[in-house]
């Protein structure tokens, strides 16, 4: 099986857990808890009962952290070999799915994901063959924690611009240094239908 072959076949949920938003086959939310602390609270990440531990005997790669400053857009991204867990420990960005897969059910469908706290604290699952982007919802930046499965490999992984034809989004962030209004607008593209909502930074 080549490369592309394996990037575009969808990997198997895993057994008995439930996709809070099913729409992209594969990318999974899974809510992590947080507990009030003297001096400051604390953020699960992955325990030894996590439907999306990975095998760390086998499959485990790496744990690293990312920033993404305010205003700034990292995309796009995805990687034929590598499956990726996300949390958001600080800050909150907008992470942006696209099912680039020639062989997935929902091949073509896009999808928005909101992450950080205190509302949306989590671990966000992305397939391999799944493009992504990220960018940070209002004046501070995000932080991203990311576990993955295989070791950095430069060349299993692809590139596009944020602007790339091929990938029916626009990214629009502002934020306003003097702290007023901030604002994000979702453009969502699924089954043919755009829909474009402003919103305001929490």
């Amino acid at each position: 099986m080549d490369a592309l072959t394996d990037m575009d076949t969808p990997k198997k949920i895993p057994q008995g857990f439930q996709a809070e938003n099913p729409d992209i086959d594969g990318a999974i939310f899974q809510p992590l808890r947080m507990i009030s602390a003297t001096g400051g609270p604390v953020l699960h990440f992955l325990k030894a009962d996590s439907p999306l531990l990975p095998d760390f005997n086998g499959n485990f790669g790496e744990i690293y952290f990312s920033e993404v400053e305010p205003g700034a857009v990292k995309a796009w991204k995805r990687h034929r070999r590598q499956t990726q867990l996300f949390a958001v420990p600080v800050g909150r960005a907008k992470i942006v799915l696209f099912d680039g897969r020639a062989v997935s059910p929902t091949a073509g469908w896009l999808r928005e994901y909101l992450l950080g706290r205190p509302d949306h604290y989590g671990l966000l699952r992305i397939p391999c063959g799944v493009w992504y982007g990220i960018a940070t919802l209002g004046q501070n930046t995000a932080l991203i924690c990311n576990c993955v499965d295989i070791p950095h490999d430069p060349d299993e992984g692809e590139h596009l611009p944020p602007d790339a034809l091929t990938i029916p989004y626009t990214w629009q962030t502002t934020w306003r240094s003097d702290g007023g209004a901030c604002q994000w607008r979702e453009c969502d593209y699924i089954s043919g239908v755009n829909i474009v909502k402003d919103h305001p930074c929490q």
